[in-house]
């Protein structure tokens, strides 16, 4: 994997789907680029609206040999078999939604499960994102992009960015076509390796 763009022969995208809505306007956005991946590239998608996984519980210091239950190793094993993460959330209150929020959370549990090794498998991997909003100016998506950014860089991972489309009621991302264009190369892009803005800044000085 190159500092750049980590795409490879053998990539595999995992897609997690954290709308409250199926077949929401994220997930439809989400299928659309996931379209126009080489149909070599296996897909995965989970939805997380359809596993029983009780809210997260930091217990890292009170108990250094926890195991996960059996969903939350699905999850877990999924997340590191894949080359690819795609966070598909719809944003709510500018930020993402309660279900992916919570499976982002289990990140931090995975760090310390015993013989994980979460983070070194996680370097050198993608996120990305998808998201549908209400409104025209994605900037107010800033929070949701940052949010994924920085997990990225706590796990140098690299960085694909977001999918951002315009869409309300059910099915409005089907008129959304700026989207849709941006959907056919979105995952072609450059994905270089998340970084912090310090570190970005120390990189300048």
């Amino acid at each position: 994997m190159t500092q750049d763009s980590p795409h490879g022969p053998d990539r595999s995208f995992l897609f997690v789907l954290g709308s409250s809505r199926a077949d929401g306007n994220s997930e439809l956005l989400a299928r659309a680029a996931a379209a126009h991946l080489p149909s070599d590239v296996p897909q995965r998608w989970v939805d997380l609206n359809e596993l029983s996984l009780p809210d997260f519980q930091d217990g890292r210091h009170e108990s250094a040999d926890r195991r996960p239950g059996d969903t939350e190793e699905l999850l877990r094993r999924a997340t590191l078999e894949a080359t690819d993460v795609v966070i598909v959330s719809p944003l709510y209150w500018y930020s993402l939604s309660a279900q992916t929020k919570r499976y982002l959370d289990y990140w931090s549990g995975w760090l310390n499960v015993p013989g994980s090794d979460f983070k070194t498998r996680m370097a050198g991997h993608t996120l990305w994102g998808v998201t549908a909003m209400a409104h025209d100016e994605h900037e107010v998506a800033d929070g949701l992009v940052t949010s994924l950014s920085h997990s990225a860089a706590y796990l140098r991972m690299h960085f694909g960015g977001v999918l951002k489309g315009t869409a309300s009621r059910p099915g409005d991302i089907h008129s959304a076509d700026q989207a849709l264009i941006r959907a056919k190369t979105f995952f072609q892009r450059p994905t270089p390796l998340a970084r912090f803005p310090y570190e970005e800044a120390d990189a300048v000085a």
